[in-house]
């Protein structure tokens, strides 16, 4: 199952572990939560099943309403000339973004795998939104706080702790880690 890091909802600690409480505070969160769940009832049951809890993953293919491709589209637009400013809310807002292609990767690595568990699947590091937005714009040659305005209107309420996942029971049980760090990532978005 491809489950999703909404399932700690809104964790007291960071990083999340497969050991963290499953506590989602989102409809999304609580259809993975649900799904998680039974593939661990299949799996009692003597199914080959197994739950990768994904943290966030990019690629150039991500879908426009997602922050990343906001913010590369509009960087992009900014250095053409298209665009006068990034709007944005939570630059602060911590995520654990990777490689949607080393994520398939960890995917074909459980399935390999004779014992079906559960595996958070991470980088385990950190960053801002703002990380994330300054390497966008210093790829194409810009200053980020030339052109970032803050919109309240797209704040989400604040996290209490970062959302970044503790990969290493993948590591260690299956030897699967990402390839590419957030700098590798950008450059393939831009």
């Amino acid at each position: 199952l491809a489950s999703s890091a909404e399932i700690f909802g809104n964790a007291n600690h960071s990083p999340q572990s497969e050991q963290s409480a499953i506590q989602p505070s989102t409809i999304y969160g609580v259809s993975k939560a649900a799904c998680h769940h039974l593939v661990g009832m299949y799996r009692m049951r003597g199914f080959h099943a197994s739950s990768a809890i994904l943290f966030n993953h990019e690629s150039p293919r991500r879908g426009p309403r997602f922050v990343t491709q906001k913010i590369v589209r509009t960087a992009v637009a900014i250095q053409r000339g298209e665009a006068q400013e990034l709007c944005l809310g939570n630059v602060d807002t911590v995520r654990d973004w990777g490689f949607a292609g080393d994520y398939v990767e960890a995917l074909w690595t459980m399935l390999q795998s004779d014992s079906p568990e559960d595996y958070v699947v991470a980088t385990g590091h950190g960053h801002t939104v703002r990380d994330f937005a300054g390497l966008v714009f210093e790829k194409l040659g810009l200053k980020l706080d030339d052109w970032l305005r803050f919109d309240e209107s797209l704040a989400r309420p604040p996290e209490s702790f970062p959302r970044v996942g503790d990969a290493s029971w993948i590591k260690e049980r299956l030897g699967w880690k990402p390839k590419h760090d957030l700098a590798d990532l950008v450059s393939m978005m831009v």
